[in-house]
């Protein structure tokens, strides 16, 4: 058994093996109970979901535990920090960014890019899960969903609220915007909004509709509803204030205000006001 499986032994019985996979203790045949699995694995443990079995987003802790990748189905690796080392050569396919201050976005949106095209599931990973590979996922959305920069950061910040970019990435990401905007605009598909509040229609990438996620926000593109105070426009029929309202059937003398005020259909008696 490998040096970093043997650190941590059971917490049941003691006793070196993959209690957390399900493994069957050699010594004493303990075993994990069915069906309590995932609430023993802490939940940070889980990198964040940010499209549906595709596209996750994480830490170096999420990606230093390769079998809980795999059981989410996940096969490449992104990674933002070249500081972070690559801890499974064999089982990952990975792609480290270059080591430069500023981020390669283009890059790293050309890598998801290709991962998407193969149907094959990446987690996306930086030190902390906060900075950098937050900013890498937007880039993407952006470019590839042609999302706005509101709306990215919305839908990113959502699935994984401890997200908190610092300025000089997000200047970065907002220049980034700037450029995809500047290109749309070139190629004719017009001008792309940086912020939710204008540009046109988006279709959110979404080759099929049925793909969108139920939870997808609103974005504020719900077309204004009608108000119920607003009527429409009826010319009046020559009203006159005070006038009476003849009708096809009414008698054409008919006085309809005033103390001597009398309704000839009427079969009231008149009352004494004493």
């Amino acid at each position: 058994m490998r040096k970093r499986e043997r650190e941590n032994p059971c917490g049941i019985c003691g006793h070196y093996h993959k209690y957390e996979e399900g493994e069957v203790c050699g010594i004493c045949g303990h075993r994990m109970p069915v069906g309590v699995e995932r609430t023993l694995i802490p939940v940070k443990a889980y990198p964040s979901e940010i499209l549906p079995e595709f596209l996750y987003l994480g830490s170096y802790d999420n990606a230093s535990r390769s079998e809980l990748l795999k059981t989410l189905g996940i096969s490449r690796i992104l990674n933002t920090v070249p500081a972070c080392q690559n801890l499974y050569k064999n089982s990952f396919t990975y792609h480290c960014l270059p080591d430069s201050p500023t981020l390669a976005f283009d890059d790293a949106v050309n890598f998801l890019e290709q991962c998407e095209n193969d149907k094959a599931r990446v987690l996306v990973h930086c030190m902390s899960g906060k900075n950098r590979s937050p900013a890498v996922v937007m880039a993407y959305l952006m470019k590839s969903r042609r999302w706005t920069f509101d709306q990215s950061y919305q839908w990113v910040k959502e699935r994984r609220p401890p997200v908190d970019i610092n300025p000089g990435v997000m200047q970065q990401l907002q220049e980034y915007a700037q450029n995809i905007q500047a290109a749309v605009a070139a190629s004719g598909g017009g001008a792309l909004s940086l912020t939710s509040g204008g540009g046109a229609p988006f279709s959110f990438g979404f080759s099929n509709p049925s793909n969108v996620p139920q939870t997808f926000p609103a974005f504020n593109t719900t077309a204004t509803a009608t108000s119920i105070f607003t009527r429409a426009d009826i010319p009046p029929n020559e009203f006159t204030f005070g006038a009476a309202v003849q009708t096809q059937n009414a008698p054409q003398n008919l006085v309809s205000s005033g103390p001597s005020s009398v309704n000839p259909n009427a079969t009231d008696v008149s009352m004494d006001g004493s």
